[in-house]
């Protein structure tokens, strides 16, 4: 995008919307909230993404039941998941646990995970293997672990809950690595900053966020695609070089305004 006046003043308002937005107090109704409440870099690691797994429909709806894994695992959801301790909590049928998402499915859910663990010890070495048969051996790129992610609960037959590849646009799937990899910032932790580079990572894709964007201007598809995504994120990359995933906030807060 060539800067005119009109990008230049777009530019300042998604930047003084970033700043206003992205505080403390984002958090305290938002699921990234949770990876906030536990202690150690597995823990944040697997809340973080149970979380995100479940963060579709009404937050008055979803964050009870994230919070109420977190209650199961008093506050240890990773040794909660790699023990199974979770088959004491989660029951193996299928009466519903979230809107479209049975029992079965977040038991089966947990499983891969126990696999997961298991085998490679937490989600960001299972990524860091992935990555190696790609010779990404640093500052992988996040479409490479939005694949990573994706391909390893096809393979354990997880449907539903985590996309099956990356032609959607894997929306909750992005929002966990904006919440993993971000440093610097009062909602995002930032403990996977070493593993991706901050600037690969792609937009979480909505349709209030589709919204948003057509109306600054920023993106004419209506589909919520990876390629939307990804063209969204490059627009962005324009105002915010270092990090295009800090316009979520001003988005978001753009929304608030409207």
């Amino acid at each position: 995008m060539v800067k005119t006046k009109t990008s230049e003043g777009l530019e300042h308002r998604l930047h003084a919307l970033a700043t206003q937005y992205e505080t403390q107090d984002f958090i305290k109704d938002d699921p990234s909230w949770f990876m906030h409440q536990v202690v150690g870099k597995r823990n944040q690691e697997a809340i973080a993404f149970i979380a995100s797994c479940l963060s579709y429909g009404s937050r008055q709806v979803f964050m009870p039941r994230i919070q109420y894994i977190l209650d199961c695992s008093r506050g240890e959801p990773y040794q909660w998941v790699r023990t199974g301790r979770f088959v004491l909590d989660i029951p193996d049928d299928d009466n519903c646990f979230y809107r479209l998402y049975t029992n079965h499915m977040m038991y089966g859910l947990f499983q891969a995970l126990q696999s997961m663990y298991k085998e490679h010890g937490d989600m960001e070495s299972y990524i860091r293997s992935y990555a190696k048969k790609y010779d990404e051996m640093e500052n992988i790129d996040a479409l490479t672990a939005i694949e990573a992610i994706c391909q390893y609960f096809q393979k354990h037959e997880i449907t539903g809950i985590v996309p099956k590849n990356t032609n959607s646009c894997c929306k909750r799937v992005c929002m966990f690595l904006r919440w993993m990899v971000r440093k610097g910032s009062p909602v995002d932790i930032g403990i996977w900053s070493e593993l991706i580079d901050q600037r690969t990572l792609i937009m979480p894709l909505d349709t209030h966020v589709i919204q948003q964007a057509m109306q600054l201007g920023l993106l004419k598809s209506k589909s919520a695609t990876m390629v939307a995504a990804r063209r969204l994120t490059e627009e962005l990359a324009t105002f915010f070089p270092e990090d295009p995933l800090k316009a979520d906030f001003a988005l978001f807060g753009y929304g608030v305004n409207l």
